[in-house]
Parts: structure tokens; sequence; C-alpha cells
């Protein structure tokens, strides 16, 4: 069992049987039918005009940026924001946007004074502000929804775009227990990572209005990332966002039940009110060694990531019954 990340999961018997009967073509020529088919229902189901299928979430997220920003424009963002921390400042390196963090609050929001004493004055000694970013889940946590109803008031208010992280945005709707659709309706452009808890093994979607997809599409051929035959891919990723969504619950009960029992054991803290989804991070006192307890999980089939704190993510490859096999197995470390 691997607790790493929800980035493991393998795809499933029913997505790899798509995979291999999927109808084919071209996808830089436009002609793939399945890439088509899997664009049009996304769009369609998400309340945008258009969407396109990208490599992973991290391309998603940078043509996202490009498509809304021209060079030397601004973005706001969070200090934990996953498009300004870890994407290889790839808005900035390859965009040429500026990012401008603020510091997360520990709900995973934004503070709306601090993002507006971040916005530039028009004048040309500045980056022109353009864009507020967010990410949903982040971290694991939940941003309210009458947090997002406020963020696109301020963004209308600021003449700013506003671009939703959306790699989890499943995980969110589940813990939320509402339609995707009523998240993505505050945003002018979403992603949505497709193998993650969704389980499809690559892709993710970005989604906008159409003349932004098409800004967008171009892009994406840019940074290398038309693909020819893509159908294999595009047709898990369907799976992955219809037959997968009931699973993040069982995901999520799951992040809790480890949460309490990581709890009860020595020099670990978990404060499992704060597990929202399928995310658990866990303080470390400084009497456990958690590199050699890595070390000697591994030698058992479990896989975890050494560090302080530690972070332990749940998905569809672990059930319940695992969780109390790796708890058993820690004990025995410990």
């Amino acid at each position: 069992m691997d607790f790493r990340s929800d980035t493991v999961t393998q795809p499933t018997p029913a997505m790899r049987e798509a995979m291999a009967n999927a109808p084919v073509g071209d996808d830089v020529y436009g002609d793939d039918p399945t890439v088509n088919a899997l664009e049009l229902w996304a769009a369609e189901r998400h309340g945008f005009e258009a969407a396109l299928f990208t490599t992973s979430g991290t391309q998603a997220n940078l043509l996202g940026l490009m498509a809304h920003c021209q060079r030397g424009d601004e973005y706001l963002c969070g200090q934990q924001a996953h498009n300004y921390k870890y994407e290889a400042g790839g808005a900035a390196v390859l965009g040429s946007i500026q990012p401008q963090p603020i510091e997360n609050n520990p709900d995973g929001t934004l503070d709306f004074g601090k993002l507006k004493a971040a916005i530039k004055p028009d004048d040309n000694h500045f980056a022109k502000t353009t864009l507020l970013s967010l990410e949903n889940t982040i971290n694991g946590k939940v941003l309210p929804m009458s947090y997002l109803a406020e963020a696109r008031q301020f963004v209308d208010e600021n003449g700013l775009n506003l671009h939703l992280d959306g790699a989890r945005v499943y995980n969110a709707a589940a813990a939320l227990d509402i339609d995707v659709i009523e998240i993505a309706k505050h945003f002018d452009s979403i992603t949505i990572c497709l193998s993650k808890g969704l389980a499809a093994p690559i892709g993710s979607l970005l989604l906008g209005d159409r003349a932004f997809i098409e800004r967008a599409r171009r892009l994406r051929k840019m940074v290398g990332g038309g693909m020819r035959q893509a159908g294999i891919l595009a047709a898990a990723g369907k799976l992955a966002l219809t037959e997968q969504v009931p699973q993040l619950k069982l995901d999520h009960a799951n992040a809790k039940k480890l949460a309490v029992e990581l709890n009860l054991l020595p020099g670990f803290s978990v404060n499992a009110e704060f597990v929202q989804t399928n995310i658990v991070f866990a303080k470390l006192d400084d009497s456990v060694e958690i590199d050699s307890i890595a070390e000697r999980l591994s030698k058992d089939g479990i896989t975890i990531t050494p560090s302080n704190p530690i972070r332990f993510v749940t998905h569809k490859d672990i059930s319940s019954d695992d969780i109390d096999v790796f708890i058993q197995a820690l004990k025995k470390v410990l």
C-alpha cells in the first residue's frame, strides 16, 4: 500500500478496457473522436463553453495562467498554492508572469484585505495585476462556498479574472455533498486532475470560455503538449469523472479513520477534526525516527514519505482493512 499520494492510483479494469477499445485520431488535427467527446462533455458538465485535455495538472495550470495573463502581468495566489510553489516556476519562466503570493490562512483561504493591498496601481513601474488564482482543495482543506462567492465579488470589483486550481475539486464537492458545478460557477476557468483520486492514469482538463480555450490550445502546442492518438487516455478520463466519483467519499472516510488511529500512537499528533478530505497530516515528536520507520515499513510493502509533519493520502487502492494492517505494522515498528 502506498500512502504518498493519490497520484499512485492504478487505473480500473473498466478504464483499461476502455483505453484498449477507444476510437482514436490525431488530436493535434482535432481528429480524435474520444478526446473531442470528452472535451465537449466536460465543458457542458461543468458549466463552461469549452474544455481542453492536457497531459497534467501542472500543464493545465500553466496554460490557464498564460491564457489569462500577458508577459509582464501578475497573478495573485497563496503562499501554499501548487501553481506557485510546486510547479517549477513555470508561469514566471515560460510565461513571464509574476506571481504575487499571499500568506494562506489556516483554513486555506486568502485574506481579501491583503489581496486588495497587493493589487498594483495602474502605473508603468509595476506589473499589471490581472488574475486571482485559488486552489480547492488546498492541503486537503475545502474552501467554504461563502468564500468562493466573496472571491467572485472581489475580482468583479477589482477587474480581475478568477482561476481555480481544481486538481482535487471533486474531493471538495464530495466533502460538501454538492454538485461540482456549484463550485465551478464562481470561476472564469478551472482545472480538474483526472489522475489523482479519480484514478485515470494520465491527464487533466482546463475549462473556460471558447476564446480562452483556443488561446490555451495554441499554448499547449507551444509547450509540447500536443498529443496524437490521445483518445486512449481520454477514454479513461471520462470514466474517472463518472464511475470513480463515488469512491471519493470512501477515501475521505478512510482518511478520517486513519487520523483517529494515528492520533492514538505514541509520538504522533493529528487533529482529526481538521481532516476534511483524503489528506492527513501528522506532527511527530522528536522521539519518532521517521526515516528508519519508513525504511522498515517498506520491507512490508508499505510506502510513506518521511517528513515532519508527515502527509498520508488515502485513495481507491487503500481500503479500510489496509489501514488496519498499516496501523498494526506501524505499532510493531514503533
